[in-house]
């Protein structure tokens, strides 16, 4: 009974083997199909697929202008509080009213879970998400990243 049981383990090891080293021995025939990248090597060619996701980036145009209203949504939206929006009141010019605007838009990266909740609440698509995902550092305190530019404001008609 002993030895039945050791030879049906011995043979399904083997076909086992045998299984991962047929699909092994096909990607060796095939050299166009290999899937594997070769990074850091391929560096400059490497292509990550479009649904990557790899940090929150608040996007700035030529002007250093940003859609972000401070209204806090993605704040709201984070479930393990990554993001931290400081705001502030400017008296508009024209008016005289005070007017909220973002101070500071604070970005914990070693908290993120990239779950994009943050991009989907966001009302004016003032941030998303890039594709950078080389975050090895150091410091931990480099992972703590502030998005809004210095001397950045936001983009006239957004509301």
């Amino acid at each position: 009974m002993f030895l039945k049981k050791y030879i049906q383990d011995i043979w399904g090891a083997v076909k086992s083997l045998a299984t991962g080293m047929k699909r092994t021995g096909y990607y060796f025939t095939h050299h166009k199909e290999i899937i594997t990248q070769q990074y850091p090597d391929n560096r400059d060619t490497l292509v990550l697929p479009e649904r990557f996701k790899g940090e929150v980036v608040m996007i700035h145009d030529e002007n250093n202008e940003h859609a972000c209203t401070g209204c806090t949504a993605c704040e709201l939206a984070c479930p393990n509080a990554t993001i931290k929006i400081i705001t502030k009141f400017d008296v508009d010019a024209e008016t005289g009213k005070k007017k909220k605007a973002i101070d500071t838009f604070v970005y914990h990266l070693e908290l993120c879970t990239m779950c994009n909740l943050c991009v989907e609440a966001c009302p004016t698509g003032a941030i998303k998400m890039a594709q950078t995902f080389e975050h090895s550092v150091f410091d931990r305190s480099q992972l703590t990243k502030t998005l809004n530019k210095p001397g950045s404001k936001i983009r006239a008609g957004v509301e």
